[in-house]
């Protein structure tokens, strides 16, 4: 058996070709997060219907709105500054997500819990939405095709390191 670097039969039934970039990585992970947290969310709301009616369904939905505002934020940064600066996306994922976190606190916080809030309908709906975003995202990120290393510049009138 050979692998696909050496000359000779490939190990596998395709060789290994060029991947070349993935387009349109981050909003392509924002869709498919946002579907999959979104039919996770109208299965709850439709579970917390039954068991507490209307307001039970909104504050479940209000809490997966909250986390899918959250996310989307982070993914949209990633959209819009991972074209120019990809090795920057990282630093800025870091710094919007302390500003995410006092803001939506100090949000929270100042604004208070409204009186229609069913707080475990809340609680259960943000938590099925993180759930169900981050399995998402991180299928996602397992089918992106990333390049890694450059590709091999040729070496015209370098060393022969083939002998």
């Amino acid at each position: 058996m050979t692998s696909n670097a050496e000359t000779g039969r490939p190990s596998g039934k395709r060789g290994v070709g060029v991947s070349g970039e993935t387009s349109n990585l981050w909003l392509r992970l924002l869709l498919l997060s946002a579907s999959a947290a979104a039919v996770a969310t109208a299965v709850t709301c439709v579970i917390a219907a039954v068991m507490n009616g209307g307001q039970g369904a909104l504050s479940a939905a209000f809490g997966a709105a909250l986390v899918m505002l959250f996310f989307g934020i982070s993914l949209l940064i990633g959209h819009y500054v991972g074209r120019n600066n990809p090795s920057g996306a990282v630093g800025l994922f870091v710094a919007t997500y302390f500003i995410k976190v006092v803001g939506f606190a100090v949000v929270l916080f100042a604004l208070g819990a409204p009186d229609w809030l069913h707080h475990r309908w809340f609680l259960i709906g943000a938590v099925v939405t993180v759930l169900f975003w981050q399995a998402a995202e991180i299928y996602g990120f397992s089918k992106a095709r990333l390049q890694i290393y450059n590709d091999p510049e040729d070496q015209k009138g370098g060393p022969d390191v083939s002998a």
